[in-house]
């Protein structure tokens, strides 16, 4: 690979389709003499993934070869760029529907690093004997890796851990968008490296173990890069592979251990010599002496706990399945119904739950206020199967208040005539994942998202709630992906809109129908998104002015009436 004598640095990379996938969805930039790397996953199947990634690539390169602002907002714009084009083709060929890509992207600027991120793809810095993960990976399994909940290796076999959050493609979104891009700055030494690889690596390979191979060849990043991918292969390859090494001088002259240099020393002569008095000469051990001696029991005792390293997964799953050994938390699933074994309430299996575990409703009417939990599945595996009613009337029915890493789908919430439905759905300062929800008869909303969340709410049904369909508020930037909103806020005297987005939220609203509400499609509180709101979804037969509305300014106070003439009186009297 060229040296960029300016910066100090040596740079290799490569990719590999890996041993179960019969294409290579992934694309690498590593571009030295312009200080420009870059890993790019594609998602999407077949042929929609290799392009999501191909035209990422291309944008990074053109964008980013151009120094035309600062390096963090460079990033920002290349990146949404990359997004924008994608969302685009995707829109235009129905085959391509749903495609996307996840990227690391850095650009070296003196020893500066400016590092822009989305998805989970990773980026890690090395020093001589450490490694840091930089990056924070934008999935459920990442993120309970990266608060310290699970170790590496938990999140390397977790069955969820291909599951993502953030994207490049699937949706809208604009540079500064806090729920979508990572950008951050970190210095780079010529005593440093870094790596940016897909996920093909490090689902396989631990932090630990690229820090060794890198090391020990420091000197040699082509050699380091093609260790690394034979190492993923070795474990079996499920994913394509790839790795962008950049090591700066004093890393690859300190670092590299190498291969173990040629042994000088002489061996000593089988017996004395000639001339030389006599000495005793020990006699050499048998086969049995030595396969019997210490330092062979200790080699077997290390044979078999590195096989039992390697092979305890199979080991620890065939000993569950004989019912040796109880089974992991994420395998468990517990039931609500009237079955036997099944738990009675919702509230009663959420209190049992832990993290990484499912919960599924069997079909039924359930009256209790739900309050989702970090790290849990709740399910309906009969669609709207399962539905909720508030015992009370008076608050939300399903309530997530700082919970991360959890799921909703498949529920029916209602009111009724005994029990009138106030919220269906509150989500606060949390990152939900609900999914095929139906909403409906919500005397205030059926949806109300405040605080920081980044939640999102797909393919689901918001219908027929009085008080009005979704509400945002706060600095809420969820995603509204897919759903039908309609014949909301159908209230005679104050009819309210489809959804409602106040203050500093900035919801991502994209292929939505919305349609028959009381009042407009959208109610924005400006009109700094309106027209991407409209394009971005469906309103029926409504018009521009009819779907995107913003409050309209409060009438002006009365003018005061003029104060009345002094009145004038004579001296005298009458």
């Amino acid at each position: 690979m060229p040296v960029s004598s300016a910066r100090r640095l040596l740079a290799a990379a490569g990719s590999d389709p890996g041993l179960e996938r019969e294409n290579n969805e992934d694309r690498y930039l590593c571009d030295p003499e312009r200080g420009i790397f870059a890993v790019i996953d594609g998602v999407g199947g077949e042929e929609g993934g290799e392009i999501a990634a191909q035209t990422a690539l291309d944008v990074l390169r053109a964008r980013l070869s151009r120094r035309t602002t600062d390096p963090g907002r460079l990033v920002r714009e290349a990146i949404a760029l990359a997004n924008k084009q994608i969302y685009e083709q995707s829109q235009r060929d129905e085959r391509l529907a749903g495609m996307a890509c996840v990227l690391t992207v850095a650009v070296l600027d003196g020893n500066k690093l400016t590092v822009g991120h989305v998805g989970d793809s990773r980026l890690y810095a090395l020093r001589s004997g450490e490694i840091r993960k930089v990056t924070r990976d934008h999935s459920p399994v990442g993120a309970r890796e990266d608060a310290g909940e699970i170790s590496e290796l938990e999140a390397m076999r977790h069955p969820r851990r291909n599951e993502i959050f953030r994207d490049v493609g699937s949706a809208p979104h604009e540079p500064d968008d806090e729920s979508f891009i990572d950008v951050q700055e970190i210095p780079f030494e010529p005593d440093g490296a870094i790596l940016i690889c897909s996920d093909g690596l490090s689902d396989l390979v631990t932090a630990g173990a690229i820090l060794d191979t890198v090391e020990s060849r420091a000197n040699d990043p082509d050699g380091a890069v093609e260790e690394l991918i034979a190492q993923a292969n070795a474990q079996g390859g499920k994913d394509n592979i790839s790795v962008v090494l950049v090591v700066g001088e004093r890393f690859a002259q300190g670092a590299g251990r190498g291969p173990a240099a040629t042994d000088t020393r002489r061996t000593a002569p089988a017996g004395p010599a000639p001339g030389t008095p006599w000495r005793a000469v020990a006699v050499k051990p048998t086969l049995g002496e030595r396969l019997r001696s210490p330092w062979a029991i200790l080699l077997y005792l290390l044979i078999l706990a590195g096989a039992g390293y390697l092979y305890r997964e199979p080991l620890l799953d065939f000993a569950r399945g004989r019912g040796w050994l109880p089974p992991r938390p994420e395998d468990v699933v517990l039931r609500v119904g009237t079955g036997e074994g099944d738990l009675r309430t919702i509230t009663a299996a959420l209190a049992q739950a832990q993290p990484g575990q499912t919960i599924e409703v069997t079909p039924g009417i359930y009256r209790e206020a739900v309050v989702l939990k970090s790290g849990v599945s709740l399910l309906s595996p009969s669609p709207r199967g399962a539905v909720l009613r508030e015992p009370t009337g008076t608050g939300p029915v399903v309530t997530a208040q700082g919970v991360t890493d959890a799921r909703f789908v498949g529920f029916r919430i209602e009111g009724d005539g005994r029990t009138p439905l106030a919220v269906g759905l509150r989500l606060i300062d949390s990152e939900v994942d609900v999914q095929n929800v139906e909403i409906a008869g919500a005397t205030v909303a059926g949806v109300e998202i405040a605080g920081r969340d980044r939640s999102s709410i797909r393919f689901s049904s918001i219908h027929d709630n009085p008080g009005g369909g979704v509400f945002v508020a706060d600095d809420a930037a969820p995603l509204l992906l897919q759903n039908l909103i309609f014949k909301n806020g159908a209230l005679p005297n104050a009819p309210r809109p489809g959804i409602e987005i106040r203050d500093r939220a900035k919801p991502g609203v994209v292929q939505n129908r919305i349609e028959d509400n009381g009042g407009p499609g959208i109610l924005l509180a400006s009109e700094a998104n309106a027209e991407e709101y409209f394009r971005w979804n469906t309103f029926g037969k409504l018009t521009r002015e009819q779907a995107i509305r913003t409050p309209a300014p409060p009438p002006a106070a009365p003018a005061a009436p003029p104060a009345p003439a002094p009145t004038r009186r004579s001296r005298g009297g009458r």
